[in-house]
């Protein structure tokens, strides 16, 4: 049995069953099973849960009792070797059919030959196959693989004119993208290390602290275990550019984990005054107290704290505080493409706690102090219109900067809004 298909079969039956988050599963049984090719089975996990709804759709047009009838064993499987027969030109239609009967009679005995059949049904029938035509969003909910609830939201929040293009870039992979420790090199020496390594790079289109690397292996690099490089979306560096804390600032970032933004900002702090890293879960904490270490960073220090029921201590003690608030993660959908198939009934009790965590983070700001609002989505009712709902009970605060960043950016869909304590 061919192991990295084996692997792949393995990581998207662990998510269909336990809606777990891609990037987790993923590494967890790449490091389990150890396969020869993990691009070929990063290739294959991202592609099947990127156009789930569109395999799903040619396989109801191919068994005749539907899809929904297929036991998730079998399902998965199939999903899994049509994905290579529609849409991995470098496989073999051979490979692809053989490979995943042989996976089949491991995992589905007594199945490979409905399987078998239902594939070698598509190479028949491809061309009979056609997408809907009467209804423009239900083709191209079909078409990218995006369910209605969200097509309709982005349609009515950035006009039909936007919409294809954002479900478009939404399913595009996302390059790496690294934040350079500027405490410790500059970008040129960055770009001239990593080309010496092999690697491929580009600077990054909105911040200068920032590159997109092509190559395997990075965080494997001494660079990386130096702390002169993290992981991080420029979207998100953004919004630590934005924020822009100065040397001796009282910082406390009250949703932190796992301390992406927490290390980006002690580094534009030349690790120099205070930041409180906030998290409800301790596990989470741990994660922090590592990447600063690694980092050279000893200005932060973390405490378990709920953020809805906050801390009365830091009341109008912080010059700066972030909420970079739990959110849909509609904008990271390119990194994620779980996220999507998600119910539009989580996103009420989302934005419930979102209101709670802005409120109470609110009270830690000085006058004159900085509060910044922050989601890595694009649904303008847990961006736009939180800050609309805050400000109408909060006319102390003003707004200076608000940006919404879209996939079509090339980066993840980010939400930032910067205001003011400018007093009663």
């Amino acid at each position: 049995m061919d192991l990295s298909r084996k692997t792949a079969f393995q990581i998207l039956l662990e998510i269909e069953k336990e809606n777990s988050f891609s990037n987790l599963i993923i590494n967890k049984f790449i490091n389990e099973n150890n396969p020869d090719d993990t691009s070929f089975v990063r290739e294959l996990a991202y592609g099947v849960l990127e156009n789930k709804m569109l395999l799903d759709y040619y396989l109801n047009c191919l068994i005749p009792s539907g899809i929904e009838r297929v036991k998730i064993r079998e399902k998965v499987l199939l999903r899994l070797g049509l994905y290579q027969l529609m849409f991995m030109n470098s496989v073999p239609e051979y490979a692809a059919l053989n490979e995943t009967v042989n996976i089949a009679k491991k995992v589905c005995k007594g199945r490979e030959g409905f399987i078998n059949g239902v594939l070698r049904g598509y190479l028949k029938k491809k061309k009979q196959i056609s997408l809907p035509s009467d209804d423009y969003k239900e083709y191209l909910s079909i078409k990218y693989s995006f369910p209605l609830w969200i097509i309709n939201m982005w349609e009515a929040q950035y006009g039909s004119d936007i919409l294809e293009s954002l479900l478009k870039a939404s399913n595009m992979r996302a390059e790496l993208c690294i934040r350079i420790n500027l405490t410790k090199i500059s970008l040129e020496e960055m770009e001239s290390r990593l080309d010496t390594l092999g690697f491929k790079t580009r600077r990054g289109k909105f911040s200068n602290r920032v590159l997109y690397v092509r190559g395997k292996s990075l965080i494997d690099t001494k660079e990386y275990n130096d702390g002169l490089f993290s992981v991080q979306d420029e979207a998100s560096v953004m919004a630590c550019e934005i924020l822009k804390p100065k040397p001796q600032d009282m910082v406390i970032d009250t949703c932190a984990a796992p301390g992406g933004k927490t290390s980006a900002i002690a580094e534009m702090m030349n690790n120099q005054g205070t930041i409180i890293s906030c998290d409800v879960y301790d596990h989470k904490l741990k994660l922090i107290r590592e990447q600063a270490k690694r980092l050279g960073i000893d200005i932060v220090s973390t405490r378990l704290i709920d953020g809805i029921k906050g801390d009365d201590s830091f009341k109008e003690k912080a010059d700066c505080v972030l909420v970079d608030a739990p959110c849909s993660g509609l904008g990271v959908i390119r990194k994620k493409p779980e996220i999507k198939y998600k119910s539009s009934e989580d996103i009420k009790e989302l934005i419930c706690i979102q209101r709670q965590i802005l409120f109470k983070s609110s009270e830690y700001v000085k006058i004159g102090g900085t509060l910044l609002y922050s989601t890595c989505t694009i649904n303008k009712n847990e961006n736009d219109r939180q800050i609309e709902n805050f400000l109408e009970s909060h006319r102390e605060y003003e707004i200076i900067e608000k940006r919404q960043f879209l996939p079509t950016d090339d980066v993840d869909g980010f939400f930032i809004c910067k205001m003011m304590k400018k007093g009663n």
